[in-house]
């Protein structure tokens, strides 16, 4: 099957699946059934066998899933053995606690710049990066190439510095900025990250 026919819903339960067989790799489990994981994982088996086969044959009837094998093969799936270099915009609370704590080198990214304009933070040091001014985005994309940015600024601004980043040829956005992307630039690739929209659901799903 082609790639990009694959539903959404099947690519966001990769990540879930490939979590929940790393756990499984330290409590030393070395295979399991596409019955025993869906118990587990709150899925039916079926389900599982139809996300999994998207992607080709897994698994062997009658002995289940060898745990290593399909978590590093889910790994390669999502290209977690690549490092893409990332550039993040916005050294704030929430950008610097990104850099910071986030293992990127883990999913396959490396930070490799970070951008802000306040002058009180351009020039510190953050998760071993010297924070530069936003102004220098430009030139310093188009030297370094980097293919994803974070974006970690308001809804102001962020339509100019979304389109400095396409200019360079940076296409891929990790978006917590609440900037519809992908209405002014529908090649662009984005993943937005709304807090807001997720305590939300949680405020619903708690009831009154």
């Amino acid at each position: 099957m082609n790639e990009k026919n694959i539903s959404k819903s099947v690519i966001r339960r990769l990540p879930r699946y490939y979590r929940f067989l790393g756990e499984l790799q330290k409590t030393g489990t070395e295979k399991i059934s596409s019955r025993e994981l869906s118990e587990r994982m709150r899925l039916t088996a079926s389900q599982i066998r139809q996300d999994l086969n998207c992607f080709g044959g897994f698994g062997q009837q009658g002995y289940g899933y060898n745990v290593a094998e399909l978590h590093a093969q889910i790994g390669s799936i999502l290209h977690l053995n690549g490092e893409h270099k990332a550039v993040l915009i916005g050294a704030g609370n929430l950008g610097r606690a990104i850099s910071v704590h986030l293992d990127f080198a883990k999913f396959g990214f490396k930070l490799i710049g970070i951008f802000d304009r306040d002058p009180a933070v351009i020039g510190e040091r953050i998760a071993g990066l010297e924070v530069r001014s936003a102004e220098t985005l430009g030139e310093f994309c188009k030297e370094n190439q980097p293919r994803m940015a974070i974006l970690c600024i308001p809804r102001d601004g962020a339509k100019n510095t979304v389109s400095t980043l396409m200019s360079c040829s940076v296409t891929s956005f990790w978006n917590y900025s609440h900037y519809d992307i992908l209405g002014d630039f529908p090649d662009a690739v984005v993943e937005n990250v709304h807090l807001n929209d997720s305590l939300m659901a949680l405020s619903y799903e708690m009831g009154e």
